[in-house]
């Protein structure tokens, strides 16, 4: 905005920023009032001429701050301008013209490093240090300097010097652990990390830093990461003992809980930071997280439904209301949810996936390929989007358009990432061969999935059955079903299948079992499993209960073949084994 727009505040800006100036000489003075002069000041003797030096001194230093307010008032105006560079120039005199305010000092030479500047950095933090009594925190943030310098030797010498002026200098100890952990020395870092830990008297603050400190850098301790949460929980508790009040201190212990995994204990400090801010979506969000993670919808759900209360328009409270209706099978509701994250972020890719695959599972393909063609327009050459189409078509048994978007999935992962390449994708696959009859496909997929996950039940039951149901590599069939059956005992597909295929070896005996568990075991009368049971009787030569079964069969699901049977009683026959 342009500079006389802004004048009026400008003044009123520059009077708050005398006042913050002011206040870090005063610090000063109290501890060493010879250091409220710039560069220091010599104690005089009496008399006469010691008072004129002084008062010349004096004059001297309040002219040195004036110059050092003229620059900061600049440097706000040339930051309303947006001329960040020369702003940041401003303040750096600034606070070389009041050097022992160190509040300015500090936040000028962190500014300085933030733009990559540490040169300029070092330089303002040599001269304040230079200063008597000069606070600990600066060698602290000259360590940082001479990291970003490379001159990693300096860097450790500054923050050991911070850390004999201020034992519990926490950006000290950070920067020394970073140091350490980028060196190799993690078991070095994790001493000093317990050795601060060890400090006499302190603060929640500070033990709430140390863990926060501990925490992050569990991202570079490798193998040795888990050893140290025990550590930052003790942190936390002792910090938690001495019952602190201030609500930033308390959130911050939250999430160092929250990150190490103790959800109950961040959950507890989150609820009553809730009932202090109420309206805070910050800590909805937090708790609302939490309550997904440990299973408990139903708070999840509070919290997230008041998140859109006090704002309808937050798309990640729709998406995760979205997932907690897929997972109660509320399909209907939530289509409608995750219609609303879209609506409110567009760009939000998840959505898509997810509204896509409730579409498929509701037996809405149609539906699925309008959402996946919208999301293939923004996610070009996406995997994902290519496998639900594949998926969509396969649900409207168009397998020839299935297979050929399974291709391009194919082409996409081996370009970008073959981890999505894995036993579900090349077991989807090998299904759609099957039901496009393209049988040696079919089972060359199964035989892909099984080979990345050999105790995947779902595809020995399916390559299984297909076998079975071709009257081919039955003794190969059998011992995949009874592996699956083996893996899972009460599931009355494999159940079925392993049934089926041992009446395909001629041994109905055997086969009868098997059905009568597995329909046993159906949530739903099933009309396969009655058809099956009725060729198995008949193998049995009791034709009775093979009629009643069938009979049983058309009445869930018509179908011409078990009909004939019914029709034809008299010609029941064992089945015929074909040969590989």
């Amino acid at each position: 905005m342009p500079i006389e727009k802004t004048f009026k505040g400008i003044l009123t800006g520059i009077t708050l920023i005398a006042t913050v100036l002011t206040a870090g000489c005063a610090a000063a003075s109290q501890s060493d009032p010879a250091s409220t002069h710039l560069g220091g000041v010599s104690e005089v003797g009496n008399g006469e001429m010691g008072t004129e030096n002084q008062e010349a001194e004096d004059e001297e230093a309040i002219e040195e701050r004036a110059d050092s307010y003229a620059h900061y008032a600049t440097g706000i105006i040339n930051e309303m301008n947006q001329q960040p560079d020369a702003a940041l120039e401003e303040f750096r005199k600034a606070a070389l013209g009041d050097l022992s305010n160190v509040t300015l000092v500090s936040e000028v030479g962190r500014q300085l490093l933030q733009h990559k500047e540490p040169e300029k950095a070092l330089d303002l933090f040599k001269q304040a240090t230079a200063l008597p009594h000069a606070d600990g925190s600066l060698y602290a943030l000259m360590g940082l300097a001479y990291a970003q310098l490379d001159k990693i030797d300096l860097a450790i010498k500054a923050n050991q010097t911070a850390l004999k002026k201020s034992p519990q200098s926490l950006l000290a100890y950070q920067n020394l652990v970073q140091i350490l952990l980028q060196n190799g020395q993690t078991q070095d870092a994790i001493d000093l990390l317990d050795k601060a830990a060890q400090q006499r008297n302190p603060d929640a603050d500070f033990l709430v830093g140390l863990a926060e400190i501990t925490d992050d850098a569990r991202d570079l301790m490798g193998a040795k990461a888990d050893s140290v949460k025990p550590r930052i929980r003790d942190l936390l508790d002792r910090a938690a003992q001495m019952k602190p009040d201030d609500p930033v201190l308390m959130q911050q212990m939250a999430d160092s809980y929250k990150n190490i995994g103790d959800l109950d204990k961040a959950a507890q400090i989150y609820v009553a930071l809730q009932k202090r801010f109420p309206t805070l979506n910050s800590l909805r969000e937090k708790l609302a997280d939490i309550y997904l993670r440990t299973g408990n919808k139903k708070l999840a759900t509070q919290q997230l439904e008041s998140i859109i209360r006090d704002n309808p328009i937050n798309a990640r409270a729709y998406f995760f209301l979205g997932t907690l209706a897929a997972d109660a099978k509320d399909y209907k509701k939530a289509e409608d949810y995750f219609e609303k994250t879209l609506l409110f972020d567009p760009d939000f890719e998840p959505a898509y996936r997810e509204l896509a695959g409730i579409q498929i599972t509701a037996d809405q393909p149609s539906d699925a390929l309008d959402t996946l063609e919208k999301a293939r327009d923004r996610f070009p050459h996406s995997f994902w989007v290519e496998f639900f189409t594949a998926l969509a078509y396969g649900r409207m048994k168009q397998y020839n358009e299935a297979i050929q978007h399974f291709t391009a999935a194919e082409v996409v992962a081996k370009a970008t990432d073959t981890n999505s390449l894995n036993h579900l994708f090349y077991y989807q696959l090998g299904a759609t061969y099957e039901r496009n009859k393209e049988y040696a496909l079919a089972e060359a997929n199964f035989q892909k999935c099984l080979a990345q996950s050999p105790n995947f039940a779902d595809a020995k039951n399916y390559l299984g059955y297909m076998w079975a149901e071709q009257g081919v590599k039955l003794d190969q069939a059998r011992q995949l079903l009874e592996k699956a059956v083996k893996i899972e005992p009460d599931n009355a597909a494999f159940l079925d299948s392993l049934g089926w295929v041992l009446f395909k070896l001629n041994q109905p005996k055997e086969a009868l079992g098997y059905l009568l568990k597995a329909i046993s075991l159906s949530t739903e009368p099933d009309a396969t499993l009655l058809d099956h049971l009725g060729d198995i009787y008949a193998g049995l030569k009791q034709p009775d209960k093979a009629l009643e079964a069938w009979r049983k069969s058309v009445q869930i699901e018509p179908n011409a073949a078990i009909q004939k049977k019914l029709e034809s009683p008299i010609k029941i026959s064992e089945p015929a084994i074909k040969q590989p």
